[in-house]
């Protein structure tokens, strides 16, 4: 069995969010914090020690009000909950990240993760992939694959969380052009980080041909362009005794038909 080369060049990744200017791109993340917020009140309990999992402190910290801990690093104490905000799409090893913070987490404590998936930057990734065919004859990787939803939840429960919950939150975005997009995608850190994307210089003809290629497929009103960013959001508990626990085969008291036979009785004979 022979090791998977990695997605995401991690210094390339690095220096991105380095160079990153959140605060004048930040209206995903603030999205995705109003969502998270939504979901932690509809929980209704009080957690004592929350940790919060980001490259950008500066914006995570007041958002959600809890420390914050960058990638990689070790929590100071067992949390009973971890946010991992807009990060993970870029792992090279999403499972065994779930995993660990499953494993740092206090028995019952929760795990609220968000991440691009789905749909996200589709028209960028086909614009591109239209130009690059028709310009080189081939393509590049310069936009990273997507998780579906269906694939997210299934590693909440190869990680081992109980009651795992995995829902999309889809957001269309329009902008004055590409190249708007694309500025926005890098003051965010989200510009192409893939360890196999291509690192010589890209010829203007190129990002001048997708410009034309995504401006007529994916027209927005006022000659604008339109883009998608699907928000995939991740609940999953680590898991204790106290919490709901599904019947085992058999261990059932009535019999399904028992229940039906008032319901399955013949009005034959009835006045």
């Amino acid at each position: 069995m022979t090791n998977q080369p990695p997605l995401t060049n991690l210094l390339a990744l690095s220096q991105h969010r380095r160079r990153a200017d959140l605060p004048s791109a930040d209206f995903l993340h603030q999205a995705a914090a109003d969502e998270l917020q939504e979901r932690l009140i509809e929980v209704n309990r009080t957690f004592t020690a929350p940790i919060t999992v980001s490259p950008f402190p500066d914006f995570w910290e007041p958002a959600l009000g809890q420390p914050v801990l960058r990638e990689g690093e070790d929590p100071p104490h067992q949390p009973d909950l971890i946010v991992s905000p807009l990060s993970l799409h870029w792992s090279n090893d999403p499972l065994g990240e779930l995993t660990r913070h499953r494993q740092a987490l206090r028995p019952d404590g929760m795990f609220l993760g968000c991440l691009f998936g789905g749909e996200t930057l589709t028209e960028l990734r086909q614009s591109f992939l239209a130009a690059e065919t028709e310009l080189k004859g081939g393509v590049t990787p310069r936009v990273a694959p997507m998780v579906h939803i269906a694939d997210a939840g299934a590693l909440l429960q190869r990680a081992g969380f109980a009651l795992p919950v995995a829902d999309i939150v889809p957001l269309s975005v329009s902008y004055a052009s590409p190249f708007n997009l694309i500025e926005d995608l890098r003051r965010m850190g989200e510009t192409n980080a893939l360890a196999r994307r291509w690192q010589g210089m890209t010829p203007r003809a190129l990002f001048a041909r997708m410009a034309e290629i995504y401006a007529e497929r994916f027209p927005a009103e006022g000659g604008r362009i339109i883009a998608t960013f699907d928000m995939i959001f991740l609940a999953g508990w680590a898991p204790d005794p106290s919490q709901q626990q599904p019947l085992r085969p058999g261990s059932a008291q009535a019999s399904l038909a028992e229940a039906l036979a008032p319901n399955l009785r013949s009005d034959d004979g009835k006045d």
